[in-house]
């Protein structure tokens, strides 16, 4: 199985999902409609719909056109080949599991998620993921052949050359496996899957369907059980050499703090992660307290909620504004299960940026809250198999034979 690096969608990859997203919410279009809707020179699309037609991922509808016709008519309607195959997404965080099959469009046909111990054992959260992804594809009314491609988000380093899961702390179980082929052999499923950091995949989905649309330079947050951050720069994942660039929960905030999971003391995500948060709030609210309890208090608008947020949002902001001052991004994308809890938390990152960042890059960078929820990591899982043109020709071909 392909562990093929996955570190950015190309311009020519990005185009291509602007062409199949475009035709998947109009229906049918000619090349004209396209170019329109898509910004595109009219060549480019021409080039784009020859190539799509090509892998049997779009049906021209006009049956008059001739075979010979060169780039075919700007006024031929098209309409994308639903039947041509599915992707899938899986979305590994540390205690849940999420799986989704969608058409060539993007368009989610069947989800499912469950919670899970994905930290405390590689073999049973696999294991799991293969079962959850049977049930998918039967809800779906598939199978594993119907898969043209497959996507998972690993919330930990994945190197870049084997495919396998780095030496960490985060993830101990992990290190030196290769969930791909792991995954494959579970599913039986003939084609190669991509694996990459969960927040990576959040990144690519907010900025190809969420709040990143139209962002080059890019930087999403996910705060949740740790707090990870995806960097696009240029319009292409920055991974950095060991596939670990982005551990923003691992950068120091109090060197007199606590000892954090990865063996050091202080780390962001020690005083700004759920875990954290939860445990304070639950000496008020009881044992049971949990992060969908503080989502929730948090919209309700309890004092205290909000005042636990604003403090983590500030810690957060610190390194955000570190952060902008060496990269200085556009945009900046808060998600996760905390980014869900409202405007207290992106409250204090606005304060500790306005304190901390150059006024050059505060005047140029803006901070929205994601769109995607949950699905953000799916979505972006989805956006890497469908816009692969080499990996979806030849696995085209294949479910063709």
């Amino acid at each position: 199985m392909s562990h093929a690096d996955p570190s950015r969608l190309s311009t020519r990859a990005r185009n291509r999902l602007q062409v199949l997203d475009a035709l998947r919410s109009s229906g049918t279009a000619s090349r004209a409609d396209l170019a329109r809707k898509t910004g595109l020179s009219r060549s480019t699309v021409s080039g784009l719909i020859n190539e799509l037609i090509a892998d049997g991922l779009v049906i021209d509808r006009d049956e008059t056109q001739s075979a010979g016709a060169q780039g075919g008519r700007p006024g031929a309607l098209l309409s994308l080949d639903r039947s041509a195959g599915t992707a899938l997404a899986i979305d590994f965080g540390h205690s849940h599991l999420r799986v989704a099959v969608a058409d060539l469009s993007a368009e989610i046909l069947a989800e499912a998620s469950e919670r899970i111990d994905v930290d405390g054992s590689a073999g049973r959260a696999l294991d799991a993921a293969a079962e959850l992804t049977l049930q998918v594809l039967s809800d779906a009314g598939l199978s594993p052949r119907d898969l043209i491609g497959a996507a998972m988000g690993l919330p930990g380093p994945i190197d870049r050359a084997t495919g396998a899961v780095g030496s960490s702390v985060i993830l101990p179980d992990w290190v030196g496996i290769q969930p791909a082929e792991e995954f494959a052999r579970r599913v039986g499923a003939p084609v190669g899957v991509i694996v990459d950091n969960d927040a990576n995949l959040a990144t690519l989905g907010e900025a190809r369907f969420g709040a990143g649309v139209g962002a080059d330079d890019l930087v999403y947050v996910k705060v949740a059980s740790g707090i990870g951050a995806g960097v696009m720069l240029g319009g292409r994942l920055h991974r950095g050499a060991a596939g670990s660039a982005g551990e923003l929960g691992h950068v120091l905030h109090d060197p007199e703090g606590e000892i954090c999971r990865c063996g050091n003391r202080g780390c962001l995500e020690t005083v700004a992660a759920a875990g954290p948060l939860v445990r304070l709030l639950g000496r008020r609210h009881g044992p049971d307290f949990t992060t969908a309890t503080l989502v929730q208090l948090a919209h309700d608008g309890d004092v205290g909620t909000r005042r636990v947020l604003v403090d983590a949002g500030r810690a957060i902001g610190r390194a955000l504004a570190d952060l902008s001052n060496v990269l200085g991004p556009e945009r900046i994308v808060i998600g996760g299960d905390l980014g869900a809890a409202g405007s207290s938390l992106l409250d204090g990152i606005r304060e500790s940026m306005a304190r901390f960042a150059l006024p050059a890059v505060l005047g140029s960078v803006d901070l929205l809250g994601g769109t995607l929820g949950g699905r953000a990591e799916l979505l972006g899982g989805l956006s890497l198999v469908i816009g692969d043109t080499e990996r979806l020709s030849s696995a085209r071909m294949g479910v063709a034979r």
